[in-house]
């Protein structure tokens, strides 16, 4: 059975930074993309960032660009989101994903989620 724990949310005042991890287990870690979504009040999910299976090849919506970075530790099944110059706008519940597929390089909504962890970023 395939689990994803989030970590690491929180209140940070903007400008902040804050880094959110997710363990997984259950999957053959090395071998899938895992990714971010958050989901903020009143709005739809939307796509963070992505890092394929072989690490290379990082995706990021337009608005964390150069902001947030993604990144894995295969030895420890872990993923991180390291997240500079908050906005208020990041407030969100940020979800984990995990790829249903071996040698994937993008995540998508169908795929093994966690149960999120809240982000809020005071004015």
């Amino acid at each position: 059975q395939v689990h994803l724990v989030e970590s690491g949310g929180g209140l940070v005042s903007a400008g902040g930074s804050l880094s959110v991890s997710c363990a997984a287990s259950g999957l053959t870690f090395s071998r899938i993309a895992m990714g971010w979504f958050r989901q903020a009040p009143g709005k739809e999910r939307e796509f963070v960032a992505a890092i394929p299976w072989s690490g290379d090849g990082l995706s990021y919506t337009d608005s964390v660009k150069g902001r947030f970075t993604i990144s894995r530790d295969n030895a420890k099944s872990t993923v991180y989101l390291q997240m500079n110059s908050l906005k208020p706008e990041d407030t969100a519940v940020y979800y984990c994903v995990a790829s249903r597929s071996q040698y994937s390089r993008y995540v998508v909504p169908s795929d093994y989620w966690g149960q999120g962890t809240q982000v809020t970023v005071s004015s």
